[in-house]
This record gives C-alpha cells, structure tokens and sequence, in this order.
C-alpha cells in the first residue's frame, strides 16, 4: 500500500502527543464555545483543529492526531490537497460568487458534465448542483414527484439521509436526528433492508422479496414516486445489502415506473473502491444524490440523473442562491482530479486488504465484535454482547473514547449506536493507518465497560 499523502501534503504524517486529550488551549476555547454556540451542536471529539493534511489532524495544542474520520467521509483526498487548495485560490481571486441563476459560469457545468460521465450508466444525464447531502435527496423527491406525478416515497430501516424536515421524515432514526422536531411530511414509507448480521441467512433476492410484498401490499407500486436507498447504510450502521438486494430492488423499480434513486452521499467518489458504491452488482439508478466526498471539503452537492427525468422540473423550479458556488465547483474538479491522478478507488481497495482481515481477526479473537462489514475505505465493526445478536452500545462508545484519548479519531454510529465505522482519508499513508489500527485493536482487547 504506497502513500499518497506526500503528494497532497507537506505536514508530517505521524500521531504525536505532547498533551492530553483534550489539550489546555482546546479546553479553554471549548469554555468560550459552550457560552457561544447553541448545545444542540455537538462535537465527537473537542480538539480545535489547527491544521489538517493527508491522514492528520493537528489541533491547537500541537498534538496530531491520526484521522480515521475524514470528516464524516468529505475529505477523501486529504483536507488540503494541494489542486484543490490552488483551484480555491484561484477562483476566491476571481470572483466568489455571481449565483449561478443570475449569471452563470463555466465550472458549474463543468462539474455537472464530470457527474453525468462518472455516474452509473451510457445513458444521457442531467446535473444540478445544491449545497449539502440533504439539499440534494430533499430536491431529488421534488424531482421524482414531478417526473412521475405521484406523492408516495418509500425509504429503508436503518436509512438516514439528512435533517431537513423532509428527509428527517425519510430518516430512520430518532435520537438523535428526530426527537422533538416533528409533525414532519407525509407520505414517506419505510420497508426493511437486507441487514446480512442480523437477517438469519435470509439471501439478498429473499430480502427484496419481503421489502416489494410490503410496497405492494402497503402502498402499490402505481402509487410509489420514488424508492430511495443508500447502496451502503451510512448512519445506520455501514449495513452493506447482501447481494441480489439492489438489483431486485432496481428492477421492481423499472417494472413500475418508479424513480430508483441511489443516496451515495457518504457512499460515493471512491470511497467503497468504485466510484460509487451502486457500481459493484451493477446497479444504474435514476437518480444519484451525491454530497461529501465530492470537493475535498467545501460544501457541494448534486442530483444527478436521466435526462429526461431531471428536465421534467419547469424552469426556475430547482436552485438556490448558493447551490454550485463558483469555490465549491473549483475544488470539486480539483478533487476529481486528484482522485484521477491518484486512483483512490485503489488506494480505497488497498485500505480494504489492510484493514479489513485485521479487523476480523480482531472479532474472531475478542467476542466483542459481531460482524465486520463494508467495502474499501468505509469498514466498520458491530459490538454485540458475546455469543448473541444483543447490541452493545456502551462498549463501541468506551472503545471509541479509548482511542479518542491515544490520538486516534474514530466514529459511532448504527440504529443501535453499536458500531464504530472507519472511514480514513483515501491518502493515508500504510504507517499511519496501521498504527491507528494498533491502537484500535488495543483498545478493543483492555477496554471494560
């Protein structure tokens, strides 16, 4: 596994600590952070960053930390990638902003020609760029709803796909992401997803079966907008469909007219070691909603999908007035580039073959892990209580805080808060990564609940 991280950094790539964690001048700027931001903000981990590059996050206090985060899965190519960070400043020069409805300019439509040819399917595509992941489900049901005339839309157990009010409705989970906020919109309908650790042998196709018996008996596919699903669950635990499942799920789609759209928000541009995680049974969808990963940091996302489709939106019926700023379409074609030149779908492939066996060693010697799942660089472990299916929140939360406190950023996440998924900058060097999986495994053999 060669590093890419010399080539998008200078920052050295090495876990050092010379406080505790937190630090003193991030305990301090925490204290003025509680008396200025709202509490309904929170932070996984109160370090103030500094600096950040490659597979490292440098706070305040001077400790680097090795980031197996990348940011909720933005920062594929490093937080500072040196194309990205030379696009940004060419373009804050030129102009920031005109708003692409008022006058337009080259880099939104070059962005949405890179998404029609990078998406799943030779098919002929539209493109239209919004702000954050949510934006772009949320404008993708508008655009369902117009394209087939229906209102239903149906979602998946264990889905999230954002905090709007909308696709808070679409979302599966409560707390933290519903509780309090509702009544929210109507028509949203929720059938099972194929969850292998937890389907007792049901098959991928077996799985399909029972999500279209309840869609039919439910709802009836005449009725149905659109089904919308992440190829890969994000928060809802990293649950990766068994095979077959997407595919029938497509196909049932087709049969009825429905509009398929595939959430690769978290999943997508490299991250799973295809382009998008729909690329590995073959799966096109109809619509891609795409986010995060797409510009190396800056706020990007898109609706990307079949032409004709896309175009049944009448004119001015999609937009904003920052959707496709001029800074965010520069660092997405630089990022896009970058994945290019360094072929992070192998770099995630590499992180894959690393990681992966270590981690199913890892369960197969504690008992604390009930599976292991995901694809390239988005792998994640489900804590059980040993020889059962019963989720054990409390100890992926306290290993979790174990490797806070050596230097190592790691994520919770899953319905039952019983999973900690990894997902490293696509640069990360083999160093650093196994070191950080050094400190994980640690974590994992000593830490008691």
């Amino acid at each position: 596994m060669t590093s890419a991280a010399s080539q998008i950094t200078d920052l050295p790539q090495e876990r050092r600590l010379v406080t505790a964690i937190p630090g003193p001048l991030s305990t301090a700027l925490h204290g003025r952070r509680t008396a200025a931001v709202s509490a309904g903000i929170a932070s996984t981990l109160p370090v103030y960053t500094a600096k950040a590059g490659g597979g490292v996050i440098v706070d305040i206090d001077g400790n680097s930390l090795i980031d197996l985060a990348s940011g909720i899965a933005v920062t594929s190519v490093g937080n500072s990638a040196p194309l990205v960070v030379a696009a940004v400043s060419e373009q804050v020069a030129n102009f920031t902003h005109t708003c692409f409805m008022v006058t337009p300019y080259e880099s939104y439509v070059a962005v949405a020609e890179k998404l029609n040819a990078l998406t799943p399917g030779s098919h002929e595509k539209r493109s239209a760029l919004f702000n954050s992941g949510s934006e772009a489900v949320e404008n993708a049901v508008k655009i369902a709803r117009t394209f087939t005339r229906r209102q239903a839309v149906v979602v998946f157990d264990h889905a999230y796909h954002g905090r709007t009010s909308l696709t808070m409705a679409l979302t599966a989970k409560a707390m933290p992401y519903k509780k309090g906020f509702g009544p929210f919109p109507g028509e949203i309908y929720r059938v099972p997803m194929s969850y292998p650790f937890r389907d007792n042998g049901i098959s991928g196709k077996e799985a399909a079966a029972r999500a279209i018996s309840m869609m039919d008996k439910q709802i009836g596919g005449s009725e149905i907008a659109a089904v919308i699903i992440e190829p890969i669950q994000g928060e809802g635990g990293f649950i990766a469909p068994a095979d077959g499942f997407l595919p029938a799920i497509s196909e049932y789609c087709t049969a009825n007219g429905i509009v398929f759209v595939a959430d690769e928000v978290q999943s997508g541009f490299c991250r799973t070691g295809d382009w998008f995680a729909s690329d590995h049974e073959g799966v096109v969808p109809d619509l891609v909603t795409t986010a995060k990963g797409i510009a190396g940091g800056l706020p990007v996302s898109a609706v990307t999908g079949r032409a004709e489709i896309m175009d049944s939106v009448h004119g001015s019926g999609l937009g904003g007035t920052y959707g496709g700023n001029p800074l965010a379409c520069a660092a997405a074609l630089a990022a896009i580039e970058t994945m290019e030149t360094l072929d992070l779908n192998a770099a995630a492939r590499r992180i894959e073959a690393l990681a992966k066996p270590r981690l199913t060693a890892l369960a197969e010697s504690t008992g604390r892990i009930g599976d292991v799942r995901g694809r390239g660089g988005m792998l994640a472990m489900e804590f059980t209580v040993a020889g059962s299916l019963e989720p054990d929140a409390a100890a992926a939360a306290a290993v979790a805080k174990a490797c806070h406190a050596q230097g190592v950023v790691v994520l919770t996440c899953g319905t039952y808060g019983n999973v900690i998924r990894l997902l490293p900058p696509l640069v990360i060097g083999e160093a650093l990564l196994s070191e950080g999986l050094d400190i994980l495994e640690e974590a994992v053999r000593t830490v008691q609940v």
